[in-house]
């Protein structure tokens, strides 16, 4: 029988950080590949930058400090945890054995929890605002003649609903620029904590020790233009309609924005289409011209 004592519960929390930690390694975290992280240092931070997009000119005289069109878009940072609880017996019987395990998944789902705030976004961009007002997956994202944010907008779409089909969607994206198309804003990093003072109220009451992770983040929308969303099939063709739009998105102003798609990102049954619109040799042995052009992304939280 183990006898509880400070040391022993320093020692307990010793080894089941290295099991949380040894958790952490067992994933495999996909949200960076798409999303911008953003440090945050308050209660929320917002992105009244978005849709900005510097430019050059000749300089002849002073700089000229270009006016651009006002756009608030703001992220509030949320409190997440998880917890897992130790009962007093099991540490006495010196059965902590059975703990490895979950201390392990904890760590495993710390790592893997951003993505589960990220991904989901792309299944809520029809339905959800972007920097512009707009729904971020939207047939009419305004797009200005004047680089102010001045003069009569054009529309602009970022999503092919394949004339309102409910069939799911697959996704091209841009994630080679500075902005990508989604923002991961960290406020506090997860920590690993116990709880084992004995007169804690949970602990005197149901001898319940409790190890936990806690984190404050939250996850939103960057760039609509380094995005673009259809509900139609996954074939060669629709691919090559999809990137040709996205070639084609410009600034206000008329610019041309350079997007040049680098992502094909399907969820998990549609892969083999994917693989396959977009394999080296097709047809027998006619050369696809996709090939080489995406990197297929499969999605394991969407």
């Amino acid at each position: 029988m183990m006898i509880i004592t400070p040391s022993a519960l320093s020692a307990l929390m010793t080894g089941f950080r290295a099991d949380f930690q040894a958790g952490q390694g067992m994933a495999a975290s996909q949200y960076q590949q798409i999303a911008t992280v953003i440090p945050s240092s308050s209660k929320s931070n917002t992105y009244g930058f978005l849709g900005q997009f510097p430019q050059f000119r000749k300089w002849v005289g002073a700089r000229v400090v270009k006016d651009m069109a006002a756009h608030s878009y703001t992220i509030t940072n949320e409190p997440f945890e998880a917890t897992v609880g130790v009962d007093r017996d099991d540490i006495e019987d010196d059965n902590i054995g059975i703990y490895k395990p979950m201390m392990q998944e904890l760590g495993r789902a710390s790592t893997v929890f951003p993505d589960e705030l990220i991904f989901p976004l792309l299944d809520a961009g029809p339905t959800s605002l972007c920097y512009d007002g707009q729904n971020f997956f939207d047939a009419d994202h305004p797009v200005y003649p004047n680089v102010d944010g001045t003069g009569v907008a054009v529309s602009v779409s970022n999503y092919d609903d394949d004339g309102g089909s409910t069939a799911p969607m697959w996704f091209l994206l841009d994630t080679t620029r500075a902005i990508k198309p989604f923002i991961y804003q960290n406020r506090r990093s997860m920590q690993f904590m116990q709880m084992t003072d004995a007169k804690d109220e949970e602990v005197f009451t149901n001898k319940l020790y409790r190890y936990g992770v806690d984190c404050r983040a939250n996850a939103g929308y960057g760039l609509w233009q380094m995005a673009y969303a259809s509900r139609k099939a996954i074939t060669g063709a629709n691919i090559w309609d999809a990137y040709k739009n996205m070639r084609g998105f410009t600034a206000d102003g008329g610019r041309k924005l350079g997007v040049k798609p680098n992502v094909l990102l399907v969820r998990g049954e549609h892969e083999e289409q994917a693989r396959e619109a977009v394999k080296a040799i097709i047809n027998g042995g006619e050369t696809n011209t996709l090939s080489g052009l995406l990197t297929v992304m499969v999605a394991d939280w969407l």
